[in-house]
């Protein structure tokens, strides 16, 4: 991928995908956000605008719906939602070039093997730390943080592994976009799956930012509970997080992201499909395959699931 003039292309330019989209063109990188037609047409006009805590700026960057600039893509930032991970691979597969590179900036935790089921080469995690929103068309808001975390899922370390891990690094440095390597990236995305369990579908259910749901101890105790459930679960995925650790990552989402609500409950105000299948839904499923119980898992999953069937079906 080291290349002079790379080419990066955001598949699924959502809230993040447009930030950090944005971010790269802003320093210069020649970077095409595929979005849906109406961000696309407001983009195409104005420019993306970002109202971020540093600046407020219409940035000039490419915008298509087509899938097919894919092809001439040298990076690809996926940010589609968990439930068309497969799909949206299988529609671009033809148009990506042997050598491209796929960063997956999903939530979740098994994007990846989904998508290297269908594209062998060239495939890495990102774990994604920031609160974004779309506030209206072409119009992205930042309310915090901005971070990422990559590495090789293989934990082969190899130098080829490495060398595009670096280069990847450097993009998003450049553009002041902090981004390390880590050497135990499964740990770390199983940390964010973790915020993303405890959090996400409480605060799709309140439609409450997750500052607040922290001011109440009903939702506190019900986060531990999540929580031991979650590292239970976790254990038998050979991910050893201990309970500090957990509780030192929970806390800081509700304090470094205290006006953010979770992107569930975002999809259910926008009367979407939430990715709650690939959250909640996929610890109960573990649980159920290592034959232990997460209840508390359940019951957010159930909950969800009804708002989301409801909302789809008044649409």
């Amino acid at each position: 991928m080291k290349k002079e003039n790379k080419k990066i292309v955001v598949l699924g330019a959502g809230a993040v995908g447009c930030f950090f989209g944005g971010l790269l063109a802003r320093a210069g990188e020649d970077v095409t956000l595929i979005a849906r037609e109406n961000h696309v047409a407001a983009i195409l006009k104005n420019g993306l605008y970002i109202d971020s805590l540093q600046f407020k700026e219409h940035v000039r960057i490419k915008a298509s719906t087509s899938t097919e600039s894919l092809s001439q893509a040298d990076l690809i930032l996926l940010c589609v939602k968990s439930p068309d991970t497969d799909g949206a691979i299988k529609e671009i597969k033809p148009y990506i070039k042997p050598d491209a590179v796929i960063l997956s900036m999903q939530n979740g935790v098994d994007n990846v093997d989904r998508i290297k089921s269908q594209v062998s080469d060239h495939v890495y995690p990102a774990v994604v730390y920031v609160a974004t929103a779309m506030a209206g068309d072409g119009h992205v808001k930042h309310f915090g943080r901005g971070e990422l975390v990559i590495g090789d899922m293989d934990g082969t370390e190899s130098a080829a592994s490495q060398a595009v891990l670096q280069e990847i690094v450097s993009t998003f440095t450049a553009a002041k976009i902090p981004c390390v390597v880590s050497n135990q990236i499964k740990k770390d995305m199983w940390l964010k799956f973790l915020v993303n369990c405890c959090y996400n579908g409480i605060s799709a259910i309140g439609q409450t930012s997750y500052g607040e749901l922290i001011k109440k101890p009903e939702i506190q105790e019900l986060i531990q509970s999540l929580t031991k459930e979650f590292l239970l679960v976790a254990s038998f995925e050979n991910v050893n997080i201990s309970a500090e650790e957990a509780n030192h990552v929970n806390q800081q989402i509700a304090l470094t992201m205290s006006g953010q609500k979770s992107s569930t409950a975002q999809d259910l105000m926008r009367k979407r499909k939430t990715e709650i299948d690939f959250l909640n839904g996929l610890i109960v499923r573990k649980a159920a395959e290592h034959r232990v119980h997460a209840p508390t898992h359940q019951a957010i999953f159930a909950l969800v699931k009804m708002l989301e069937l409801d909302l789809l079906n008044a649409s």
